[in-house]
């Protein structure tokens, strides 16, 4: 059996990071979880905060480097994906959302995604819900139903133990039922694709573009085509 590849994204910046922690543990239940139904899994770690100021030129230039662009690759190769954030001043992350930008709009199609995300209190433990997960639905991936969040108190509450146990179950039901790849199989070609983008399936070149089209006509200097009731 092939391994799955579980790519986390942390967002937390500090050392040590309780978000790159929280991530971690997910991690680590959700392999042990795939494990226990003999479906091996592997992950792979992208931690943004050594990548910032590639992230901010990549958004300037509108050109990600190669650094950047490994960890795209490593994404869109991605089977599931766990997302972790940092909480500050009632939001998301900056730096996880300057990323997201960087991601083309269909390299996250149907792949299953964990939300989650810590901050200093309680009460904003409804920020994953309200801001990731809109997020993720219009990148058309499909975050499961029980979403995280670590409040300094949560740690050692057994609460926060059974809810990660809760999301990696479910993120191995998706996983082993292939939904999400029949979904993007069934349907990607219904799908708005950008050219030239980084989903594999989305790959495009200059052959792929149709030129006889009208608007294509006057955008390489030809007359478009006059309407049939003109002819």
């Amino acid at each position: 059996m092939n391994s799955l590849a579980i790519a986390v994204v942390n967002a937390g910046v500090s050392d040590p990071s309780s978000t790159r922690l929280l991530a971690d543990r997910i991690a680590q239940k959700t392999i042990d979880t795939l494990r226990e139904v003999d479906s091996p899994a592997t992950v792979r770690s992208i931690d943004l905060g050594p990548l910032a100021v590639d992230i901010a030129q990549a958004l300037v230039s509108g050109m990600p480097n190669q650094r950047i662009q490994a960890v795209i690759d490593q994404l869109a190769e991605a089977d599931a994906i766990i997302a972790a954030t940092p909480v500050y001043k009632a939001g998301i992350s900056g730096l996880f959302k300057s990323f997201a930008d960087l991601i083309d709009d269909d390299l996250l199609i149907a792949k299953p995604v964990i939300l989650a995300a810590t901050g200093g209190s309680a009460r904003h433990a409804m920020v994953v819900d309200d801001q990731l997960r809109p997020l993720f639905a219009f990148l058309r991936a499909i975050p499961m139903p029980t979403s995280l969040y670590a409040a300094p108190e949560d740690w050692g509450a057994p609460d926060l133990v059974k809810r990660i146990a809760r999301a990696a179950g479910e993120l191995s039901v998706v996983l082993r039922s292939g939904a999400g790849r029949e979904i993007a199989d069934s349907h990607w070609s219904g799908y708005q694709h950008q050219f030239g983008g980084n989903a594999t399936r989305a790959e495009r070149s200059v052959a792929d573009v149709d030129f006889t089209t009208d608007l294509m006509r006057l955008a390489t200097g030809g007359a478009s085509q006059p309407p049939a009731h003109d002819r």
